[in-house]
C-alpha cells in the first residue's frame, strides 16, 4: 500500500511541476534556472533510490516495535486522524532537531541549499534521512499502539502534501487555511535566509505546532533564499555530502572529544572557541544589545549582526 502511495503521488508532482515551469516560461517570472534544476532532479532521483530500500528498514522497525505494544488502536475512522495528528506533531520536532542539531541539520541541509523556490526544490531532499535516525521520532507511535502501515502511510501524506509549498506560484490562500494549515507563504519563511526568518516555521501539514510552541513568522517582506553562507556548487555529491565534510573537519580540529561531540549534538554555527555562533546565540546578543541602545538602526556599528560575519544557517 505505501509503494502503491509512492508510485501514484510521483506522477502528480511530476505533472504540477511541469505545468509550473511552463506558467513560468509564458509569464516570463523567471522561477527556473537550468542548472538548478537539474541539481534538484538529481538529488530527487538519488533519493527515491535510497528511498526504495530505506523504507523497507523502516518499516521492519515499526513492525518490531509495534510487537512490544500494550495496546493497539483501532481501525476506525477516527484513529486514522489520531495518527495523522501524532505523525504531524511528531515531524515538526523532527524537522525542528533539523535544525537545531548538528548530526540532523547535516542532512536537512541539502533541501535548504537552492536559492531558488519553485515545485523542484520538493525533489531536492536528503539521501541519508532515514539512516540518520529520523525514524527515533516517529518509533513511538508503534509502540504505542498505532498500525505500522497507519503510521507510515501518515508520515508519507504528510511529505506528499508539504511537496507542494515550494512555490511562489500561490500567494495566500483563505485566512482560515491560513491560520490552521502549513501554506506555500509560511513555508517561503522556512526556506529564507534571512536573520527575521531563520528557525522559524517548522510545521509539516498543520502551523499550529509552530503557534503553540513558539516558532512561528508570518510572511511580511519578500523571503531571500538559501544558506547564510552560499553553496557555489551545482553537484548533487558536493550538495549532499558538504556539511558532512565541514562538520567533521571541526571535529578533527577542535582538539577535544568533548568539542568534537558537541558539533554533532549542538545547533549549527556552534563553535568550541566562538569563532562562529548559532542563531539563539545571535538573537540572545542582538536583544541585549537593543536593550542597551534602544534606537539601534540595522546599520548599527556595534550591532552583533554588522559587527561579527558569524557563521549562522537556515
Amino acid at each position: 500500500m505505501i509503494t502503491a502511495l509512492t508510485f501514484f503521488t510521483i506522477p502528480i508532482v511530476i505533472f504540477l511541476f511541469v505545468m509550473e515551469v511552463l506558467h513560468s516560461y509564458k509569464e516570463d517570472k523567471h522561477l527556473y534556472k537550468r542548472k538548478d534544476t537539474v541539481s534538484n532532479i538529481g538529488i530527487g532521483l538519488g533519493y527515491f533510490a535510497s528511498n526504495i530500500l530505506s523504507k523497507g528498514v523502516l518499516f521492519y522497525l515499526f513492525q518490531l516495535a509495534f510487537k512490544f505494544s500494550v495496546f493497539q488502536m483501532p481501525r476506525e475512522w477516527y484513529a486514522w486522524i489520531i495518527a495523522f495528528l501524532a505523525a504531524d506533531f511528531s515531524y515538526y520536532w523532527y524537522h525542528r532537531a533539523s535544525h537545531e542539531i548538528g548530526w540532523f541539520w547535516a542532512v536537512h541541509v541539502v533541501h535548504h541549499s537552492s536559492e531558488e523556490y519553485n515545485l523542484s526544490i520538493g525533489f531536492r531532499l536528503p539521501w541519508a534521512t532515514h539512516i540518520s535516525g529520523s525514524f527515533l521520532f516517529w518509533i513511538w507511535m508503534p509502540l504505542i499502539g498505532f498500525n505500522p502501515t497507519m503510521t507510515l502511510l501518515c508520515v508519507q501524506l504528510s511529505l506528499f502534501y508539504q511537496t507542494f509549498l515550494h512555490t511562489e506560484t500561490v500567494k495566500k490562500l483563505p485566512a482560515f487555511i491560513e491560520r490552521v494549515f502549513n501554506t506555500p507563504s509560511h513555508h517561503r519563511v522556512h526556506h529564507s535566509s534571512d536573520f527575521k526568518y531563520l528557525d522559524k516555521n517548522h510545521g509539516g501539514t498543520l502551523i499550529i505546532w509552530d503557534k503553540i510552541f513558539g516558532t512561528f513568522q508570518k510572511e511580511e517582506e519578500k523571503p531571500r533564499y538559501g544558506l547564510t553562507q552560499k553553496l557555489a556548487s551545482y553537484n548533487p555529491v558536493v550538495i549532499t555530502f558538504h556539511e558532512w565534510i565541514a562538520m567533521f573537519r571541526k571535529m578533527v580540529c577542535s582538539g577535544s572529544l568533548k568539542y568534537a561531540f558537541n558539533y554533532l549534538i549542538q545547533p549549527p554555527g556552534w563553535s568550541h572557541d566562538g569563532s562562529s555562533k548559532t542563531v539563539r546565540q545571535l538573537r540572545k546578543e542582538l536583544s541585549e544589545h537593543k536593550h542597551r541602545h534602544n534606537n539601534c538602526k540595522r546599520n548599527c556599528r556595534e550591532c552583533p549582526l554588522m559587527k561579527n560575519k558569524f557563521e549562522i544557517k537556515t
